[in-house]
């Protein structure tokens, strides 16, 4: 046995063979002779006295000769020519002992003088190399060695001098908290000399994870510094939502710099991605926009450029390959031929790179979360004092952007929309955690406006708990093998998803104390408001969104408030009205843990945005009455819809639009309404990086597609507030699902709730839960910071087989607008189910109307968690109106799962009703109402003008751009 027998040969690129590919590629044989082969490359190398370079290897060693001009003897020499302006044709002799091997006739054409910029940077993975603390302190100390060697260098020629850019703010400002006094100083000296540079985002973010507030408050630290910050790094996640534009635009930051790591699984060259031109102008709808610039490689070395072209190892090196990459930028697009830079895909020809200056990206090792080294600024010192060009200057990330930005922007191509992620299918890896935050990111925005109403300021807190959100939406979410459980490297799984994961279920506690504390303040505040006796109590029914609605709200009334021996009704003080409502006590002989008293659950007719009515509990004539049985009926109706669920097949079989008089299921599609889908894939489990290295044209690795079967009914009930039928079935990958659906009186939508016993296996796999409408394609999604949809453009080569989106899904013909919306699974698949490995075919027939929920999946082999259980819950709404535009009604459906009305138990009577924010335009919505703050979003495709009011103030008018953010009274990015 040798050890080229052991040797990794499942395709991941290796730098030996991408050197070799790209010597291979940037050569030419001119000479062959019994085995020996003579090459030939034109090079970009110029000497400071004005000679270009001809770089000549050979299989034995020889002496080169350019008649008339140079020669030297080796296997690899560099031969030098009088500079060229015009191609200029030689004579080349390769000479052994015994006189001329061989000669060839080349061609020395005019080369670029080129500028490269030599960015050295640490990319951050909060975990996958180590356990998560272990990574921070590593990158605390790595700014540590960058000052050292900053004064180290400080004598050095300009472009020579260690430059360090801090890839992730986050290791900055937790240094800058760790650090002595003259240590601070002296990094923010550097950081105004341009030594030293901090980019704008904490970590690198999932950022299609993000609720769009939360993604602009991860901004706010750029004003800590002492320095501007102008320019951010999205490091190996491919892909960044389109609200990133007007965050960073919003934080002062003008620059991008992106290194989509395919890492196998992508195909961007197959969506327009070879004709992505760079550096680019991303533009939002909003106007906004960033110069960016993205890295060359197609696979897994995408912020590892430099490092493969020899910076990080020596002066040889980098001698022998940068030259090359340089010549193969300016003359061919990639791929440059197999296996350069780790290209496996089919042949995408790309045209040349058209500029003479390059940004290249390089690392201390050659490996993820790897400290700062001396050697690319040394390697940069002798390279300028051996050749005039390319010159290469060590720089921090921003410099490459100003030299492009004085010089060439008005020549950068214009690239608009969103430019979807191709690792976002991860996320589905921990649908339960994910769910978490998902929900904590809704609640932290009411708690924020209801402590603020309250005369509260949680800015503090509010802002912590959002960081713990965002840390959980940090891009590494496993191990880099995620399935071993060590005590320290990439073995440590179990170690590191313990941790990430309980950082999104502390987020979620925090989020619900926030708001629990919240209700309460902002009861007190009504309170001592109000007026003393009247009423057994009151509720304060606040609605969190932006227009009025009729909707459910689920609050507690304590026993000791209320006995619950006493009947009591709900009556609107606004009308005297009373409020039917339904009551589920908690026993304390069966649940002596919880608070004693009832929960009582009404439906609250027009409660308006951002404004509350109240709620009085009177005494009542009887015990509000108990839920009726309907027995067996597989059927449940309001005043809007009519749902009929089909027991033999397990899903919902009818849900008719009483209004339009239509049937919104399509009863033809290749799946049934909610009906849960389980594939499991014939790959398998436990090989780092194997979905990389699987290609998947048809369907022969789909192993297996299982549906829920054996529904029983076990509850179907009538109450005083709507109807309700839970059904619970069997399926593959679980123990049990149980589907919950409602419709509640005077509430025009359905609710659905899916909750499955997960089994845990390493088997890959994924769950769908289907969702076919007879409808068109969809016309309209929420994005973080946008909307989508197929006519709104997004950036070439982005994914397109699946979506993350925030919330919603619109379908609008003539005759009908239909709205889908979900709480905790943002992935989903249009029309069909594609295999989840590239180039993702289609499993079925596409089908318009249909949506697919990607619920959950283990596909990922490296850097997410490897498989998941558990008790896991997915909520949905869906809604129907005729007329209602597609981006309303998608908002509106969402409104019931991630903005549910608060019910704030108040002592003394308040006024009736009371709005504290309105804003007059149809497609801009509050957000949340902070200290001196107001946030709003619009969701319209142009530029729009609305009115804020809020009591006691003057109107404020104010314009916003097509899906644009704004924040009435500031303080949006201040360092807090």
């Amino acid at each position: 046995m040798t050890s080229r027998l052991l040797q990794r040969s499942l395709g991941s690129p290796d730098y030996d063979g991408i050197r070799q590919a790209l010597r291979d590629d940037t050569s030419t044989p001119v000479i062959s002779v019994r085995g020996l082969e003579v090459r030939v490359a034109v090079l970009p190398l110029f000497t400071h006295d004005g000679r270009q370079a001809v770089r000549v290897s050979s299989t034995e060693p020889l002496t080169h000769v350019l008649v008339g001009v140079d020669s030297a003897s080796g296997r690899d020499v560099t031969l030098l020519v009088p500079e060229v302006d015009a191609p200029r044709v030689l004579t080349l002799e390769s000479r052994d002992d015994a006189g001329v091997v061989g000669s060839a006739r080349i061609t020395v054409t005019p080369q670029r003088k080129w500028s490269v910029y030599v960015v050295h940077h640490s990319h951050l993975d909060i975990g996958y190399t180590d356990p998560q603390g272990t990574v921070l302190r590593h990158h605390l100390d790595y700014l540590d060695a960058a000052l050292r060697l900053a004064e180290e260098t400080a004598s050095w020629p300009d472009d020579a001098k260690f430059r360090w850019t801090v890839e992730s703010s986050m290791p900055a400002v937790k240094w800058l908290a760790a650090r002595p006094a003259e240590m601070v100083e002296s990094f923010v000296q550097r950081g105004r000399e341009g030594v030293i540079e901090v980019t704008a985002l904490p970590f690198q973010l999932h950022t299609e994870a993000c609720s769009t507030e939360e993604l602009h408050r991860q901004l706010r630290f750029t004003r800590r510094f002492g320095f501007p910050v102008t320019s951010a790094m999205h490091t190996d996640v491919p892909g960044a939502v389109v609200g990133l534009v007007d965050a960073l635009s919003q934080a002062g930051v003008r620059y991008l710099a992106a290194a989509h790591n395919w890492a196998g699984r992508s195909v961007p060259y197959l969506h327009g991605g070879d004709k992505l031109t760079r550096p680019f102008r991303w533009r939002a709808p909003s106007g906004n926009e960033l110069i960016v610039w993205f890295t060359d490689t197609p696979h897994g070395m995408a912020y590892m450029e430099g490092n493969t072209v020899g910076l990080t190892d020596s002066y040889e090196l980098a001698d022998d390959l940068l030259p090359r990459y340089l010549s193969a930028l300016a003359t061919r697009g990639y791929p440059y031929g197999p296996g350069t830079f780790g290209w496996q895909g089919p042949d995408a020809p790309r045209e040349p790179y058209e500029l003479d200056v390059l940004h290249l990206r390089v690392q201390g090792a050659h490996a993820d979360n790897a400290g700062p080294s001396i050697v690319p600024a040394s390697i940069a010192r002798r390279w300028n004092e051996e050749w005039a060009y390319p010159r290469l200057r060590s720089a921090v990330n921003s410099d490459f952007f100003q030299h492009v930005e004085e010089r060439y922007l008005d020549r950068l191509a214009v690239h608009k929309g969103d430019w979807t992620d191709w690792w976002a299918d991860g996320l589905g890896s921990g649908a339960r955690p994910l769910g978490y935050v998902r929900r904590a990111q809704s609640a932290l925005r009411v708690a924020e406006t209801l402590h603020t109403l309250a005369g509260a300021d949680a800015t503090e807190e509010i802002d912590a708990a959002y960081d713990k959100v965002a840390l959980f939406n940090e891009h590494t979410w496993g191990a880099a093998n995620p399935w071993e459980d060590a005590e320290e490297a990439g073995d440590s799984g179990g170690l590191q998803w313990t941790r990430k994961s309980s950082g999104a279920y502390q987020a979620q506690d925090d989020a619900a104390d926030l708001l629990h504390a919240a209700v309460r303040r902002f009861a007190a505040a009504l309170s001592e408001a109000g007026t003393e006796g009247g009423p057994l109590a009151s509720f304060a029914v606040f609605n969190p969104a932006t227009r009025a609605r009729t909707d459910v709200v689920r609050t507690f009334l304590p026993r000791d408030v209320v006995g619950v021996e006493v009947p009591i009704a709900l009556v609107d003080a606004r009308t005297g009205e009373t409020v039917p409502h339904h009551e589920e006590f908690v026993d304390p002989d069966d649940w002596p843990t919880r608070p004693i008293g009832r929960h009582v659950h009404a439906v609250v007719p027009d409660v308006p945005g951002y404004g509350y009515v109240r709620l009085d509990v009177v005494p009542g004539d009887a015990q509000a009455p108990e839920p009726v049985d309907l027995g067996d009926s597989p059927a449940i109706e309001n005043e809007f819809f009519r749902v009929a669920y089909d027991v033999r097949e397990g899903y919902i079989s009818s849900i008719f639009d009483k209004r339009a008089g239509r049937e919104l299921v399509n009863g033809d599609a290749a799946a049934g309404f909610g009906q849960y889908v389980y594939d499991q894939y014939a790959t398998a489990p436990h090989f780092n990086h194997l979905s990389g290295h699987v290609g998947a044209h048809d369907r022969t690795l789909l192993g297996d597609r299982a549906i829920g079967r054996h529904a029983t009914i076990t509850k179907c009930q009538r109450t005083a507030i709507g109807e309700k039928l839970v059904v619970e079935l069997h399926g593959k990958g679980v123990d049990w699902i149980r589907t919950t659906i409602e419709l509640h009186y005077g509430v025009p939508r359905l609710d659905l709730t899916y909750q499955l016993a997960k089994q845990g296996t390493p088997a890959k796999e994924a769950v769908f839960l289907a969702f076919p409408f007879a409808a068109g394609p969809a016309t309209a999604w929420e994005l973080t910071g946008g909307v989508g949809g197929p006519d709104v453009p997004r950036v070439p080569g982005s994914a397109e087989y699946m979506l993350p989106i925030r919330h919603w899904i619109a379908f609008e013909d003539p005759e009908l607008t239909i709205a889908w919306a979900t709480l905790e699974a943002p992935l989903v698949q249009l029309g069909t189910i594609h295999m989840p490995y590239a180039p993702f075919p289609p499993t079925l027939d596409h089908e318009d109307g249909t949506v697919y929920s990607w619920a959950l999946n283990n596909i990922w082999d490296t850097n997410f968690p490897a498989q998941q259980q558990g008790e896991t819950t997915f909520r949905y709404a869906v809604t129907s109106d005729v007329g209602a535009a597609g981006r309303r009604l998608g908002a509106a459906a969402a409104a019931g799962l991630t903005e549910p009305f608060v019910g704030a138990l108040i002592t003394d009577s308040p006024a009736a009703t009371e709005t504290y924010a309105s804003v007059d335009h149809p497609d801009v919505l509050i957000t949340s109402i902070g200290k001196d703050s107001v946030r709003l979003q619009s969701l319209a495709a142009e530029p729009v003008e609305a009115t804020i009011t809020m009591p006691g103030r003057e109107p404020v008018e104010v314009r916003l751009p097509a899906c644009g953010v704004a924040v009435i009274g500031g303080r949006a990015h201040e360092d807090r």
